[in-house]
C-alpha cells in the first residue's frame, strides 16, 4: 500500500511540474528576447504559444533528424506580434523543388 501511495504522489508531482513548466515556456507572456534566447540556450526546445499550440523550436541543424531541414519560424510574444525564435524542423519533400 506504501509503496502505491508514493508512487501517486510522485505522478502528481511530476504533472504539477510539467505544468509549471509549460506555464513558463509560454511565448505569449515572454518577451521576444526572452523566448528566443530559451531556444538558443537549450538548443531544442517545446514552447507553447497559444490555445493548444505546442512546437519544438532548434538552433541548429543537429537537433533535426537526417532527413529533415530548418524553417525559421516566428511567434507571438509579450511584445511583438511576430517574433522569430529559431527554426522549426521540418521534413524535406523530395522532387518538390524551391518554394
Amino acid at each position: 500500500m506504501f509503496k502505491l501511495t508514493h508512487m501517486a504522489v510522485l505522478t502528481l508531482v511530476a504533472i504539477s511540474a510539467q505544468n509549471a513548466i509549460a506555464q513558463e515556456l509560454d511565448t505569449t507572456r515572454m518577451t521576444c528576447a526572452a523566448a528566443a534566447d530559451t531556444v538558443r540556450r537549450y538548443g531544442a526546445i517545446v514552447l507553447h504559444s497559444g490555445p493548444n499550440i505546442y512546437d519544438r523550436y532548434v538552433n541548429a541543424q543537429n537537433f533535426c533528424l537526417r532527413d529533415e531541414i530548418m524553417k525559421p519560424s516566428w511567434v507571438p510574444s509579450a511584445d511583438r506580434a511576430q517574433c522569430f525564435v529559431g527554426y522549426r524542423c521540418q521534413r524535406e519533400a523530395w522532387g518538390a523543388g524551391p518554394g
